[in-house]
């Protein structure tokens, strides 16, 4: 298991918020020593006194835990999209994002003629936002069936069935975004 420093958020927090440590002492009832002896780790604060500093600088409590190195890979490189489905048979998923570890998830639905992304209307957790890139598209939303071109967008709160259909002659493409993700 890796090691948090909490230490080192709080001296990140209080620098971002160009706050010295006699400022931040003085909102937290803590002799600049005191919270010196935090930022370096040489003593563990209690949880009591975290949230009082979490309170100071106005940052939730559960970001001194949160791991913040970046991820190894960041970056999708063009063909190297991990996919979902098969290209022309069926609606077919591309992920932008890198994985489905992250808050967002990014992808794009390719429909081909004639076709819908299911059979009956879905739900998911998570709200999603999505833009037509090429081609037309009916989205069956709640008891609404919208029709959308190249250009359009739509936002589909959570919880929501829904269902996108493609009756003309020529593929569509579909970019999203969900969060949480859902694949």
């Amino acid at each position: 298991m890796q090691d948090i420093n909490i230490g080192a958020k709080v001296q990140e927090f209080r620098l971002q918020r160009k706050l010295s440590l006699r400022q931040l002492g003085a909102k937290v009832h803590l002799t600049p020593s005191m919270l010196s002896q935090i930022e370096n780790n040489v003593v563990n604060p209690s949880i009591n006194t975290l949230k009082e500093i979490a309170w100071a600088l106005d940052v939730p409590m559960f970001k001194f835990f949160q791991d913040t190195t970046l991820p190894e890979r960041m970056i999708v490189r063009k063909g190297q999209n991990k996919q979902i489905g098969n290209p022309g048979a069926e609606v077919f998923y591309q992920l932008l994002t890198p994985d489905t570890s992250g808050n967002i998830e990014f992808c794009l639905m390719e429909i081909p003629p004639h076709s819908a992304s299911s059979d009956v209307p879905h739900e998911h957790n998570g709200e999603e936002v999505a833009y037509v890139l090429e081609g037309t598209v009916e989205i069956y939303i709640g008891t609404r069936k919208e029709r959308m071109e190249a250009g359009d967008s739509i936002r589909i709160p959570a919880l929501t069935a829904h269902k996108w259909s493609n009756g003309e002659q020529t593929p569509a493409r579909v970019v999203f975004a969900v969060t949480p993700p859902g694949f």
